[in-house]
């Protein structure tokens, strides 16, 4: 799967930071590795499926993301 670009919206990042205690850094650190991708659900828009992309940062910790795959290569972070 090629993420061109990230879609952030803004109570997601104060979600991921204040309730699992990982940083967009961290998120961008793991989508940039050797991330594995798996299926989640089929998205509400066609073409926007839900995936789930584990991996492990540049300090060691791996974490699991969830995002929605849209058609131009852009991912939002759910």
């Amino acid at each position: 799967m090629k993420i061109s670009s990230l879609i952030w919206l803004e109570e997601i990042v104060e979600k991921i930071t204040s309730k699992h205690h990982v940083s967009p850094d961290e998120v961008r650190e793991v989508l940039n590795s050797c991330v594995h991708f798996r299926y989640v659900e089929k998205g509400y828009r066609l073409g926007e499926n839900v995936y789930s992309a584990l991996g492990q940062t540049d300090s060691g910790r791996f974490i699991i993301i969830f995002l929605k795959y849209k058609k131009a290569n852009d991912a939002q972070i759910l």
